[in-house]
């Protein structure tokens, strides 16, 4: 039985909380200079390229980060990283070969985000394995520069299995440590936030499709507009209408993991009202258009 999750939402805001603590600053430091490894602790449902500028990142995969096919190949490993690592460390292979390490944050049966590591190879690479990556490479249809591409291959760090396993061994032993943060800020959190601004974020995402407005909400949770209003921007740090936004755009976002989804029908089924606007908000948020985020997800397929 898998554990539950906490929302996208919540663990995002863990993670960013957590990210600022100086236990985890120390130990990102102290991992990386240890290993020669990169390192990132992971919210849920963060779909990206988690080692993209990190310091300890693969010149390999670096390379590959610029193209959207090879990208694409990338944050589908991710996806089956995060499925399958919901209970136990998992790792898994890229097309290159290349490891990556997921290890999972919980608290209870909560599962909270994830501590991340790898591009690395559990043996010495050849030549017959770097022009089985190349085929592959070029099946893509990729443009890359094959001989700098060889060049950062090679330069790949290679770690033995019974090393591999203490990193994972190290890694899980900071997601308790992890996971005892997250309790006292999950605690914390819930004595500081007032039973209307909860009831009111959990109105807002059962009713996020529809048109909803700040009077609907503050009437739901029995305050005047004016109150929920400075209320509700007291405890989130954001206004009604951000926080809406914000929540849409990543409802879109799962959306848009299906490869036959298009834009336009997730910006509706968010809640959206007009393309024009999806298009401003998810660009503003996202800090990328929406037609960019799905084909860096899925290639270039048509939107």
């Amino acid at each position: 039985m898998q554990p539950d999750s906490v929302s996208a939402q919540r663990s995002r805001t863990l993670v960013a909380q957590l990210k600022r603590a100086q236990i985890y600053r120390d130990y990102e430091q102290a991992f990386r200079e240890t290993t020669g490894m990169p390192i990132t602790l992971r919210a849920l449902e963060a779909f990206d390229l988690p080692h993209h500028g990190d310091p300890k990142e693969n010149p390999f995969c670096a390379l590959m980060a610029q193209s959207n096919h090879s990208c694409a190949a990338c944050l589908q490993l991710q996806r089956r990283v995060e499925e399958e690592a919901r209970l136990e460390p998992k790792t898994l292979k890229c097309f290159a070969g290349l490891c990556d390490s997921a290890v999972p944050v919980r608290v209870g049966d909560n599962l909270i985000a994830f501590l991340q590591t790898g591009q690395v190879l559990l043996h010495t690479p050849s030549k017959a394995e770097f022009a089985k990556t190349t085929r592959q490479i070029l099946k893509f249809g990729t443009e890359v520069d094959l001989k700098r591409l060889e060049e950062a291959y090679f330069q790949s760090r290679v770690v033995n299995k019974k090393q591999h396993e203490s990193i994972l061994r190290l890694l899980t032993i900071f997601a308790q440590h992890l996971s005892t943060l997250s309790n006292q800020l999950l605690v914390q959190e819930s004595t500081a936030e007032s039973p209307q601004v909860a009831k009111a974020r959990m109105f807002i995402a059962d009713h996020q499709a529809e048109e909803l407005s700040l009077a609907q909400v503050a009437s739901a949770v029995n305050m005047s507009a004016f109150y929920f209003c400075k209320t509700f921007k007291k405890a989130t740090g954001m206004t009604f209408t951000d926080y809406l936004a914000r929540v849409r755009v990543e409802k879109v976002k799962n959306l848009l993991l299906n490869p036959h989804k298009r834009v336009s029908e997730a910006a509706y089924e968010a809640g959206f009202q007009s393309l024009s606007q999806f298009n401003r908000v998810f660009r503003r948020i996202a800090g990328e258009s929406p037609t960019v985020h799905r084909e860096r997800l899925h290639g270039a397929a048509a939107v």
